[in-house]
């Protein structure tokens, strides 16, 4: 009998209702799998329900129609094995490094034990920001805030991790340090990423496979297999196939009209 995926949508379609009272189809027969500890990214125009496939996954949301497993299972609300990184941090300034990332336990629990504080230190020592743990958040760089981030949605070891579009708002340099970094913790500590950007670059260097989605209502396109070997570096980047292909997804990007139709 075959092992169920670790995420699979399933037949999805998702309406919401619009202001003017005429629905809004955000996402159509949308189908696909992802397997345990594989990397995805979704690419696709904006509006085309990337983030939607987010709230979908994390349990913020049901779809009007189809289901969502996680490991066979139906989603039916929020999972601790499914952790979240956001475009923006959300950090809490008033308190510390520490107490950020383990905020999760004090919101669910009302309190931090010794066990969860040494927890939350060791995901810092992970994303290298051991010796900032009694910091306060207005002293890091915007890009130690996100590897914060990272930290706290890896307290609670989920199977699962969504990014969404997490390194938009840092500038170019830090952004592509934050790339390497993640595909370092993503090494150390395996787990099945969804990963939603609007960068081709950035999905080639991170991803297994990339599902590349049509205009709204956004379902499934493409499905790119990344054929570069891990662990992945700035030779790959460099390697003339590496901008062949961002080129080629290009393309397809921009050469489908909106009634998905081939141009």
């Amino acid at each position: 009998m075959r092992t169920p995926p670790a995420i699979h949508f399933k037949d999805i379609e998702q309406v919401f209702p619009g202001k003017s009272g005429a629905p809004i189809h955000a996402l159509h027969a949308l189908d696909f799998r992802i397997e345990r500890h594989e990397f995805v990214s979704v690419l696709g125009p904006s509006g085309c329900g990337k983030s939607t496939l987010l709230r979908l996954l994390s349990g913020l949301m049901l779809p009007s129609d189809g289901q969502v497993e996680v490991f066979g299972s139906p989603i039916k609300g929020p999972r601790d094995d499914v952790g979240i990184v956001f475009q923006r941090p959300t950090l809490l300034p008033w308190l510390s490094v520490i107490d950020n990332v383990t905020f999760p336990m004090r919101h669910k629990y009302g309190r931090v034990t010794p066990d969860d504080r040494k927890r939350g230190l060791e995901m810092l020592d992970l994303v290298r920001l051991g010796d900032f743990a009694d910091k306060r958040i207005d002293e890091l760089s915007g890009g130690m805030q996100q590897r914060v981030g990272i930290a706290r949605a890896l307290l609670l070891d989920p199977d699962i991790l969504l990014m969404d579009e997490p390194f938009s708002a840092l500038d170019a340099l830090s952004r592509d340090e934050m790339s390497f970094e993640l595909l370092r913790i993503w090494r150390e500590r395996p787990k099945t990423v969804l990963f939603i950007t609007h960068s081709i670059p950035e999905a080639l260097l991170l991803s297994d496979r990339i599902i590349v989605l049509s205009e709204r209502p956004g379902t499934v396109r493409d499905e790119i297999i990344v054929p570069f070997a891990r662990p992945r570096t700035l030779e790959t980047m460099a390697d003339p196939r590496f901008t062949e292909m961002a080129n080629s997804i290009r393309r397809r990007l921009f050469s489908h009209p909106v009634d998905g139709g081939e141009a």
